[in-house]
């Protein structure tokens, strides 16, 4: 069984914004597959089903982001899913804008939902897809800016950008790993 964790925050002021990319992904899955995503268990909305004959289960934590590991090692006991069954999918201001990134594991970075998940599971090998963000503009906070709106041509791009993590999770479930990596992380 797969679990496909969006990370971003909770509650109407941050929904649409940067750092609810993940949450983004997830819904986009769930129209994809035609799973809802509305129960409230395991400290996240959830919703379980099958895609390309795999059981996948999808996940948006409700822990707030900097907490988001105590929710996804929750679900991964609960459901008994194996690390190479875990698919995180978040936002990346290393990345530009609209670029996503498929990686078989790795660091943080300045990400504080993955330093909660990596502290958590005691690993960073684990899948995860990135939708670039972009960097902070300057003369503009991190957090103003992760927790803004994109507006225009930006939120255009970022829904795009969400689009497409999804249908490579979903290649990832199809597929495999390595052969989404070769379709989706070119330019």
């Amino acid at each position: 069984m797969f679990l496909i964790a969006g990370l971003g925050n909770p509650g109407m002021q941050y929904q649409q914004t940067r750092h609810n990319m993940g949450y983004c992904a997830v819904d986009e899955l769930s129209k994809l597959w035609k799973i809802s995503v509305s129960s409230e268990k395991m400290k996240g909305y959830y919703g379980s089903g099958r895609a390309a004959g795999q059981a996948v289960s999808l996940i948006k934590p409700t822990t707030f982001m900097n907490n988001s590991g105590q929710c996804i090692i929750g679900a991964m006991n609960r459901l008994k899913v194996d690390l190479s069954e875990l698919i995180v999918i978040y936002d990346d201001m290393d990345l530009p804008a609209g670029k996503i990134r498929i990686r078989l594991k790795g660091g943080s970075g300045t990400h504080n939902g993955m330093k909660s998940i990596l502290f958590e599971l005691g690993t960073e090998d684990f899948l995860r897809v990135r939708i670039g963000i972009g960097n902070t503009p300057e003369g503009m906070d991190t957090i103003g800016y992760v927790l803004g709106r994109p507006e225009g041509e930006e939120l255009k791009l970022l829904q795009e950008a969400c689009a497409k993590a999804a249908q490579a999770v979903d290649a990832i479930v199809r597929l495999g790993a390595e052969a989404a990596m070769q379709r989706y992380n070119r330019g």
